[in-house]
C-alpha cells in the first residue's frame, strides 16, 4: 500500500482555498499511485482557528465544504482530512460543542470520523475551550491493513519518555493493544528551536516500545504568531526514520507499507537544518512571508538605525518578500553617529532594498518648543529620549498608512523582556519579527548569515549596541551585559526559576533582582506589542499570560 503525506500550508478560515489545496495534492498523489492520502490536523479550516469556532455559520460552512470535498476527490483515493465536527452530546454537562476530528473520505462520502482525545491547554494551546475529547481511539482498514488514527497531542503522552503522564489515557498504547498494523498521526505542531529532534526521539521511543510503525504528518507555514515547520516523518518498527519531508515548505512524500514485512519501506529522507541558526532563519523568513501573504500585504517598511536588530529584520524581510518590496527608512537625530548612518547605507546596498532618509531634528525642535512651558527647568531624561523614538514611530506609521506597507518592529526578546523599548515608538508595527530572539541569538544569527559573504556590515557586529538617544549612550548604561542578561532571562522566563535559584547559579543578587523587577514592570508594554513570531518554548505572545497589576 502506498501512502502519501501532504504537508500543507493552510490559511485559517479559507475553506475554499484549503479545500482546493487538498484536491490538487490528491490528484498529484493519485498520479503517483497512492492508495491513501494524509493531511494535517484541521487541514480544512487551518490551525489554530481560535474563536472562529464560536461562530455557528463558520461551523456550518466547514461541514458543507467537507461534504463538497468528499464528492470531488478522486474515488480511487482514500483521504484523511482534518476538520471540525459537531458534538451530538454538547447539551450534557462538561461537554463542548465540537470535536477536533479527522474525516475519512472515500468514494464520494464521509465514511468515518476520528476524534482527538488529548486536548492541550498549555502554552499557546487552548483546545479545551472549544472541543470535547474523543472517548476511544478508532481504526479503519485500507488494503487489508488495520490503521490506527491519532491527532497531534494523542502521541505526546508516553510516561516512559516524559517521566510522567499529563493525561489519563495513552492512545498509542490503546491502539497497540488493538493489534493495529500502522499508526498515523495528523498534526499541527508549532515550531520552536530544536523541537523536531524532540518529536523524532519521542516517536522513536513509542515505536520501539510498542513495535508499531508510525507516520507523522505535520502542518507547515505561518499563522499569525505561530510558525509550523512541517518536517513530517515516518518511523519503521525498528525505530528508524525512513522518510522525512522538507522543513519550512509544502511537500508531498510517498511511503510504502509492505504487508508481509508489516513495516514501512525506506524512501527519501530530507536532512534537518545543520544548525539552530539555520533553523531560526528559515522559521522567521517563513513567518514573515506568510503573515504578509495571509494578511494581503505585499510590501514592508522598517526603520534602519544602523544597529544589529534592524539590520537582521531587514535581511529577513528581503529574503521573505524580495528586496524590491522592502523600504528601509533612515531617521537620523543629532545623537546619531556618522558610523551608524554609514552602516545603514552599507546594509541597504548589501541587501539591495530601497531606502529613504527622514532627519528628525526639525520634529524634535518642534516638540521642544511645544513642551518648553512644562519641561522648562527640568533635566533631559527618559521623556526626551522616548520622544525621539515616538517621532520615528509616527513617521513610519505615516508611510505605512499612506502607501500600504506593513511596518515591521525590530526589537529583540531581551529588550521586550525588560521593557527597553518605547511604546508608540520603536514598538510600533504590525509584526514583531525578532521579539522572540534574545540579543545574543541576534548576534549569532547575523554571524551565521555572514558565514559566506558579508551581508550585515562587520561594524554592526563589532560596535557596542546603542539606542543613540543621547550622547555616547550604550545599552549597557541601563542593562547588564547581554550574555549575563540573556542567561538570567532564560532562567526566569523559559525555565521559571526562582530568583534564589538564579543567584545560586552564579549571578549577582542585585542584578537578578533588577532584571526580575524590570520584567514585571514591562508587562503593560508587552500587552500592547505587535504579534510576536514564536520560535522558543516561551514567547511573549498568546501563550504568555501574566498579570499587569501584580506584586511579587
Amino acid at each position: 500500500m502506498k501512502i502519501a503525506i501532504a504537508q500543507l500550508n493552510p490559511t485559517i478560515g479559507d475553506l475554499t482555498g484549503n479545500s482546493q489545496k487538498i484536491l490538487q495534492v490528491a490528484q498529484t498523489a493519485l498520479s503517483q499511485n497512492a492508495d491513501l492520502l494524509l493531511t494535517p490536523e484541521l487541514s480544512l479550516c487551518g490551525y489554530p482557528p481560535r474563536d472562529l469556532l464560536l461562530k455557528p455559520d463558520f461551523i456550518q460552512a466547514t461541514q458543507q465544504q467537507l461534504q463538497h470535498l468528499a464528492t470531488h476527490l478522486p474515488p480511487q483515493l482514500s483521504v484523511l482530512v482534518g476538520t471540525i465536527t459537531p458534538n451530538p452530546n454538547a447539551s450534557q454537562v462538561g461537554q463542548k460543542p465540537l470535536y477536533n476530528s479527522i474525516a475519512l473520505l472515500q468514494r464520494g462520502e464521509i465514511r468515518q470520523l476520528f476524534h482527538k482525545r488529548l486536548l492541550p491547554t498549555y502554552d499557546v494551546f487552548d483546545e479545551d475551550r472549544y472541543f470535547s475529547g474523543g472517548e476511544r481511539s478508532e481504526t479503519f482498514t485500507q488494503s487489508q491493513i488495520k490503521i490506527g488514527v491519532t491527532i497531534c497531542e494523542d502521541l505526546w503522552n508516553d510516561e516512559e519518555f516524559w517521566g510522567k503522564r499529563n493525561y489519563q489515557v495513552n492512545p498509542f498504547a490503546e491502539l497497540a493493544n488493538r493489534e493495529v498494523d500502522l499508526i498515523v498521526n495528523l498534526s499541527a505542531s508549532p515550531y520552536s528551536v530544536s523541537k523536531q529532534q524532540v518529536r523524532e526521539s519521542m516517536l522513536q521511543h513509542s515505536v520501539t516500545r510498542y513495535h508499531l510503525p508510525v507516520i507523522y504528518t505535520n502542518q507547515v507555514g505561518g499563522n499569525d504568531d505561530l510558525i509550523f515547520d512541517g518536517n513530517s516523518v515516518a518511523v519503521n518498527r525498528q525505530g528508524e526514520i525512513v522518510s522525512r519531508a522538507r522543513g519550512f515548505s509544502e511537500d508531498l512524500q510517498l511511503i510504502e507499507y509492505h504487508p508481509e514485512k508489516r513495516d514501512l519501506l525506506p524512501t527519501h529522507i530530507n536532512p534537518l537544518s545543520d544548525s539552530p541558526e539555520a533553523e531560526m532563519w528559515l522559521a522567521l523568513v517563513l513567518g514573515v512571508r506568510d503573515y504578509l501573504q495571509k494578511c494581503s500585504f505585499s510590501r514592508v517598511i522598517l526603520g534602519l538605525s544602523g544597529g544589529i536588530d534592524s539590520s537582521l529584520v531587514a535581511a529577513i524581510a528581503a529574503e521573505a518578500v524580495g528586496p524590491e518590496n522592502v523600504l528601509g527608512v533612515l531617521m537620523p537625530s543629532p545623537y546619531s553617529s556618522p558610523n551608524s548612518l554609514d552602516d545603514a547605507v552599507e546594509l541597504v546596498k548589501n541587501l539591495g532594498i530601497h531606502s529613504t532618509t527622514l532627519p528628525i531634528q526639525p520634529a524634535m525642535e518642534a516638540y521642544d518648543q511645544i513642551l518648553d512651558p512644562l519641561f522648562k527647568g527640568t533635566e533631559f531624561g527618559v521623556a526626551e529620549e522616548n520622544l525621539q523614538s515616538r517621532i520615528r514611530g509616527n513617521l513610519l506609521m505615516a508611510l505605512s498608512n499612506k502607501f500600504g506597507y506593513l511596518l515591521l518592529s525590530t526589537g529583540n526578546k531581551s529588550e521586550m523582556a525588560v521593557g527597553y523599548c518605547t511604546l508608540y515608538g520603536d514598538m510600533n508595527g504590525g509584526l514583531a519579527v525578532i521579539a522572540d530572539v534574545p540579543k545574543t541569538k541576534v548576534f549569532a544569527l547575523c554571524r551565521w548569515l555572514n558565514r559566506n559573504i558579508e551581508i550585515i556590515p562587520q561594524n554592526v557586529l563589532d560596535k557596542p549596541p546603542s539606542a543613540e538617544l543621547k550622547p555616547d549612550q550604550t545599552d549597557q548604561d541601563s542593562l547588564p551585559p547581554y550574555d549575563i542578561l540573556d542567561d538570567i532571562l532564560e532562567r526566569l522566563v523559559q525555565q521559571h526559576q526562582a530568583k534564589q535559584e538564579i543567584i545560586n547559579a552564579g549571578h549577582d543578587p542585585e542584578t537578578v533582582e533588577k532584571v526580575n523587577r524590570l520584567v514585571l514592570r514591562a508587562e503593560f508594554k508587552r500587552r500592547q506589542a505587535a504579534p510576536v513570531l514564536k520560535i522558543t518554548d516561551r514567547a511573549f505572545g498568546i501563550g504568555w499570560r501574566m498579570p499587569i497589576a501584580c506584586r511579587l
